[in-house]
């Protein structure tokens, strides 16, 4: 008797967007995604935790496909728990939720403090540099492998004196790199590479979309946002406050690029634009998983909690909205959009 063949699997990038320790939800949907193994990841742009989960993705599918990607991924969220307890993501230390009760938190003479050690440079709080993510990244990331893939990588960060967004491409990966695209300035020292200091990649391109309309990328570009879209009510207290700035503020740079894509995509439906060939945003399927329903609940200062029962609850919700995303919207790879860009960003 033959054996039926396998469907063959579907081309895809995948865009990850950075969010500190919320990166274990984005753990948990390409947990799923690699078990259902119906995607094949041609490319990946990404930022901050986005691009701590997209090296350990590329280095475990060139050494063991994916299988290897998902060990390679429990092994870099294990290595997260493992390095400093809260402070890998850049919180100082000097607020802890275990021994601050929420009321306190809320009140004007805790703010006041906060934004205190928030005024302190941590060229003054950490003389000597210290970051507990370079030993996550040597023990948990293969950079050889990394260099030596075919998939497309492109990781943002944040040139300081240039104020513009630079992409390092599969080849330029390196520990520096990962560090640069993850570097809150408020927390941790510029990134120096090639004499140019970097910050985080998240604030100029959270992450990067512009490289995924080149004709060397797959059509279909999976999303896996962190930072909630959407709030039903406008946040009063002051903490909560901080919170939604900071989610618009990490927002910002992709809801600008699927705005200029929509509008891209209207201009070329309307015969007002016609296509040039160097890019291709017609023929660009966007798909997304988003985050909103499992993270919207969540503080700010949840982002830098490295708890393993908290990093856990954060990669079962990934998986439980791979699992929806699947059922309802995996058909439409290949197909079609399943998320509208145009009535939701023009």
């Amino acid at each position: 008797m033959t054996r039926k063949a396998s469907p063959p699997r579907r081309p895809v990038s995948l865009a990850l967007q950075g969010g500190g320790a919320h990166g274990a939800f984005q753990w948990g949907v390409l947990d799923r995604l690699l078990e259902d193994d119906r995607l094949d990841i041609r490319a990946v742009t990404a930022a901050s935790a986005g691009a701590m989960n997209a090296a350990a993705l590329v280095s475990g599918l060139e050494t063991g496909g994916a299988e290897g990607a998902r060990k390679q991924l429990d092994l870099l969220w294990r290595e997260v728990n493992q390095s400093g307890g809260r402070n890998v993501f850049g919180d100082s230390a000097i607020w802890s939720s275990a021994l601050t009760p929420g009321w306190l938190k809320d009140t004007g003479l805790w703010r006041t403090g906060e934004n205190l050690a928030l005024s302190m440079s941590p060229y003054q709080f950490n003389p000597f540099n210290l970051n507990p993510l370079e030993r996550v990244l040597d023990a948990a990331i293969d950079f050889e492998a990394v260099r030596a893939s075919s998939i497309a990588m492109f990781i943002s960060a944040t040139a300081v004196k240039q104020a513009r967004a630079r992409l390092f491409r599969t080849a330029e990966i390196s520990p520096k790199v990962l560090l640069a695209s993850a570097c809150l300035p408020h927390l941790f020292q510029a990134v120096e590479i090639d004499g140019e200091p970097y910050w985080d990649g998240g604030y100029l391109a959270n992450p990067a979309l512009w490289p995924l309309i080149h004709p060397d990328t797959p059509d279909d570009v999976l999303i896996l946002p962190l930072n909630p879209f959407v709030r039903e009510e406008a946040p009063r207290a002051a903490g909560e406050i901080m919170d939604r700035l900071n989610e618009i503020v990490f927002n910002a740079p992709l809801v600008a690029e699927l705005r200029a894509f929509a509008l891209l995509q209207s201009l070329i439906a309307d015969g007002r634009l016609k296509p040039d060939g160097r890019h291709r945003a017609e023929a660009i399927r966007m798909h997304a998983i988003e985050s909103d329903r499992w993270l919207g609940s969540l503080s700010l200062g949840s982002k830098f909690d490295t708890e393993w029962t908290f990093l856990n609850r954060l990669k079962g919700y990934g998986r439980e909205a791979a699992e929806v995303w699947l059922e309802t919207c995996f058909d439409a790879v290949g197909e079609r959009s399943s998320v509208d860009v145009r009535a939701r960003f023009l």
